[in-house]
């Protein structure tokens, strides 16, 4: 399973002065994170999607769009649900990244 990615008041517990002098970023952007997590459960909703991510599900449905007209994720239906087929193949899209395969993201993060 997945892990959860951390919130910011996870990080509200660190000790005072660490708090005030730590860096609020993460390497990986929203893309990403959606990328990652239905890749390891293609089956999501975008509602379990946006909690774990802590976005708006507005927000991952114009990410999920994203992802499919960049050709990296495919949506199916199943009945009532979707499946989404993450395209390991794809090139990254940054052209600092761009010469490395989705599945390399994906691996470097699941392993």
């Amino acid at each position: 399973m997945a892990k959860k990615l951390s919130t910011s008041a996870e990080s509200a517990s660190l000790p005072d002065e660490a708090a005030s002098s730590a860096v609020h970023f993460t390497f990986l952007r929203n893309h990403s994170h959606v990328l990652l997590l239905l890749a390891a459960e293609p089956d999501l909703r975008l509602r379990d999607l946006a909690e774990r991510v802590n976005i708006t599900e507005r927000a991952v449905q114009k990410i999920v769009a994203d992802l499919e007209a960049a050709g990296s994720v495919t949506r199916e239906k199943d009945g009532r649900r979707n499946h989404y087929v993450v395209h390991r193949d794809q090139p990254l899209r940054h052209p600092v990244e761009a010469h490395r395969p989705v599945a390399d993201l994906i691996k470097m993060v699941h392993g």
